[in-house]
């Protein structure tokens, strides 16, 4: 896995824009009760059945792996001067 710089950062701003993507979809409601490994695991599994995003090998899906790909994702759709990218 590459290590991006502000991955923290990335993954904040990531699971946010793919609860927006899900919700604007119509595909779920989130609750502010729903915990982050749930909301990743969904957003995670909805980018990829709407093939968005290249799903991890089943043997490898942990969910650091998954925090790892969804902030690798959100980090394409960031201008290239983009702070976290630096």
């Amino acid at each position: 896995m590459k290590k991006l710089k502000h991955e923290a950062e990335l993954y904040k701003a990531a699971l946010l824009a793919a609860m927006k993507y899900a919700e604007g979809r119509g595909a779920v409601e989130f609750e502010a009760t729903d915990s982050s490994s749930a909301k990743l695991l969904y957003v995670y599994r909805l980018l990829v059945h709407d093939k968005i995003m290249q799903p991890l090998p089943a043997d490898q899906v942990t969910e650091k792996a998954m925090r790892h790909r969804i902030s690798m994702w959100y980090a394409r759709q960031l201008p290239k001067d983009h702070p976290l990218l630096g």
